[in-house]
């Protein structure tokens, strides 16, 4: 089975992230979506990030009525800081039988040359690459997969939970579920 992987700290999961990968699995041959979530992303200021745990249950929360849709844990089970050479190495391990490609948006393109032996990442997967906002891009590798048509959604973890400090409504930008968790536990005031 061919399966997207859409790595994130989901800092928190919103409607932005979810839209994707429905995109991807309706334009795609990827019919799947699962979301790695990543404990600790070396390129991110850990103390912004709210309790690994509590992403993952928001996460579950947010997806767990959709069957094209899986959480991925493989990450918690690797050293950290997280690295998304280290899981895609596992996780071909673990699970031969399907072709995985990495789903990234053009942010993230920008800062591939940081990312830990980001040339064989780049060498030995397929990178599906949805545009975003404000971050064009000019390196184009043969084993990206470039989405021209995606929504092109101006949301971000980081402006939620500033709207969340600021007491502003979060409503419709994240999942239902989700919000009442976010209010219920007082996550990112």
């Amino acid at each position: 089975m061919k399966i997207g992987l859409y790595f994130g700290s989901f800092n928190p999961i919103h409607i932005g992230h979810l839209i994707i990968a429905t995109y991807v699995i309706n334009n795609t041959d990827f019919k799947k979506i699962w979301f790695v979530i990543s404990p600790q992303n070396p390129l991110k200021v850990s103390k912004t990030l709210l309790n690994e745990y509590q992403r993952l249950h928001l996460l579950r929360l947010a997806i767990e009525d959709d069957y094209n849709l899986k959480v991925c844990d493989i990450e918690f089970k690797l050293s950290k800081p997280s690295y998304t050479i280290d899981a895609m190495t596992h996780l071909k391990e673990k699970y031969p039988q399907h072709q995985f490609a990495i789903i990234m948006g053009s942010d993230s393109v920008q800062n591939l040359a940081k990312w830990k032996n980001y040339q064989q990442l780049i060498d030995q997967n397929n990178i599906i690459i949805f545009r975003r906002p404000g971050f064009e891009f000019n390196k184009i590798y043969s084993s990206f997969i470039i989405l021209n048509d995606t929504p092109l959604l101006d949301i971000s973890s980081t402006a939620i939970r500033n709207m969340i400090k600021l007491k502003k409504s979060i409503r419709y930008l994240v999942p239902e579920k989700v919000l009442i968790e976010i209010e219920n536990c007082g996550y990112y005031e």
